[in-house]
C-alpha cells in the first residue's frame, strides 16, 4: 500500500485500473495494474513494454517537422492503441487477474508534440499539445473504459497541459514535517515541490528540462546504435565534464524561464542533442567524457532549477523514472542537492518506473467520478478541471457510490 489515505482523499471504496504511459524517451509502454481503495492505494502489477527499433525510430520521426509525415501519424494512433491494449493485458497477465476485474484503463498516449508558449491565431495566442494513442481501440480490445488525452483539457482551462503529476505527487506524498521534491526523470525531468504542511495550492511543479533525452540519443551515437542508453551511467562514471561546453548548454534558453512551464523533444531532442554531439567531437572529447558532460547538464539544469525556482528548502527529493537507475547521475544529484537526502522512490515502497503510469490510473479514477484532477499550481490552469477523455468499454461500468 503506497499511501494511507482518509476517506475524503480516496473516497472510493475499490476501484482497479490499469495506467498507461510512452513517454518523451520513446522506449516503450509502462503498464501500471492498481487498486484505489478508502485505505489507500496498492500497486499489484508493473509491466514494462518495450518498442520494436522500427516503432522507436517511427516515433521518434514523428517528433520532429522535418520528418514527420501526416499519413505516418495518422496510421501510428492506430498503431500505438493497438500496443496500449496489448499493455492492458500482459499487465493483467502478470498480476493473474482477469480483464473483467478491471474497471478502468487511464491512458496518456505518446506525445508528439507540444507548444506550451502558444502560437497566434489572429488576435490570440493559442496553446496546444498533441498526444496518439487511439483509446478507442483500447477501450474496444479490452472491453474496458477507458480514460485517455488528459492534457488537452488543462490547455482549455487556461494552463500548459503539463506537468501532470502534481495532483498525484501531493496526493501520495504530502508530509506533515518534510518538504519534499518529487523529481522525475524520464525523457524529460519534471519536479513537484511539496512544502511541508502545505496545501495542494502551494505546490510548485514544472518540466526542469533534458532528463534521459539527450543521455541516451549520445549513448546511441558514440555506440554505433548498439546501446539505448548508458546503463547505470557506466560511460559517464568513466569520464570527466567538460565545465566550459557545460556553461554554454547552461545558457539554454528554456531553463530562464520562470513556471508555469513544460517542455519536450521540440526543445532538446535528437536535433538538438546531435548538435551537443558535434559541439562535443570539435572539443575533441573522448565517449565516456561526452556522456558524463550530458549527465553533468541534466544534473546541472535540474539543480539549478531547484535553487531558482523552487522558493523554499527541500529536506527529501525522491527520484522515479529511468534516471533513478542511473548511479552516476544520482551522485551528481546528491552532490548538487546536499544537504536534501535523494533518494529513489523504491525506498518509500514505489517502483520508479511505475511511478508516471500509476499516476495516469489515479488521474482516470477522478475523471470517472467527475473529480478535478489537475494541479492549477503547477499547469497555470485558471481553474481546477477534470481531465481526460471518455471512451466507453463494451460492458457498463459500475463504480462504488462516493
Amino acid at each position: 500500500m503506497i499511501q494511507k489515505a482518509d476517506d475524503k482523499e480516496t473516497p472510493a471504496e475499490h476501484v482497479r485500473a490499469v495506467g498507461l504511459m510512452s513517454g518523451t524517451s520513446c522506449d516503450g509502454i509502462d503498464a501500471a495494474l492498481v487498486d484505489v481503495t478508502s485505505n489507500g492505494i496498492k500497486l499489484l502489477a508493473f509491466e514494462c513494454c518495450p518498442y520494436t527499433n522500427d516503432i522507436r525510430e517511427a516515433l521518434l520521426a514523428l517528433s520532429s517537422p522535418e520528418t514527420c509525415r501526416i499519413d505516418d501519424l495518422c496510421h501510428l494512433n492506430f498503431v500505438l492503441g493497438e500496443l496500449l491494449a496489448d499493455a492492458v493485458v500482459r499487465v493483467a497477465r502478470r498480476a493473474k487477474v482477469e480483464l473483467a476485474s478491471i474497471d478502468l484503463v487511464g491512458s496518456h498516449g505518446h506525445t508528439v508534440w507540444h507548444i506550451p508558449q502558444g502560437r497566434r491565431f489572429g488576435r490570440r495566442k493559442l496553446r496546444s499539445t498533441l498526444q496518439i494513442g487511439e483509446p478507442c481501440i483500447i477501450a474496444e480490445r479490452t472491453g474496458i473504459m477507458t480514460v485517455a488525452d488528459f492534457r488537452p483539457r488543462d490547455i482549455a482551462a487556461g494552463g500548459q497541459g503539463a506537468p501532470l503529476a502534481g495532483y498525484v505527487d501531493y496526493r501520495l506524498f504530502s508530509d506533515a514535517k518534510l518538504a519534499r521534491a518529487m523529481l522525475n526523470i524520464g525523457g524529460i525531468a519534471n519536479v513537484t515541490y511539496i512544502p511541508a504542511a502545505s496545501a495542494p495550492e502551494q505546490i510548485v511543479a514544472f518540466d526542469t528540462g533534458p532528463g534521459n533525452m539527450v543521455i541516451d540519443r549520445l549513448a546511441e551515437i558514440v555506440s554505433d546504435g548498439q546501446l539505448s542508453c548508458d546503463l547505470d551511467g557506466a560511460l559517464a562514471a568513466e569520464g570527466a565534464v567538460d565545465r566550459e561546453l557545460l556553461a554554454q548548454y547552461m545558457k539554454h534558453d528554456y531553463f530562464a524561464l520562470k513556471p508555469p512551464k513544460s517542455t519536450g523533444r521540440e526543445a532538446c531532442g535528437r536535433d538538438y542533442a546531435d548538435r551537443f554531439h558535434h559541439a562535443c567531437q570539435a572539443r575533441k572529447l573522448g565517449d565516456a567524457d561526452i556522456l558524463a558532460t550530458a549527465t553533468a547538464l541534466t544534473a546541472g539544469s535540474i539543480a539549478d532549477a531547484f535553487q531558482r525556482l523552487l522558493g523554499g528548502p527541500v529536506d527529501e527529493v525522491l527520484v522515479s523514472g529511468g534516471g533513478a537507475m542511473n548511479s552516476a547521475l544520482m551522485a551528481m544529484l546528491a552532490e548538487h542537492l546536499a544537504p536534501a537526502k535523494v533518494l529513489s522512490t523504491a525506498e518509500v515502497g514505489l517502483d520508479p518506473e511505475a511511478k508516471e503510469a500509476l499516476a495516469m490510473a489515479i488521474l482516470a479514477v477522478e475523471a470517472a467520478y467527475g473529480r478535478p484532477n489537475n494541479s492549477p499550481a503547477a499547469t497555470g490552469a485558471r481553474r481546477a478541471a477534470v481531465l481526460g477523455k471518455i471512451v466507453p468499454g463494451s460492458r457498463a461500468l459500475e463504480l462504488p457510490e462516493q
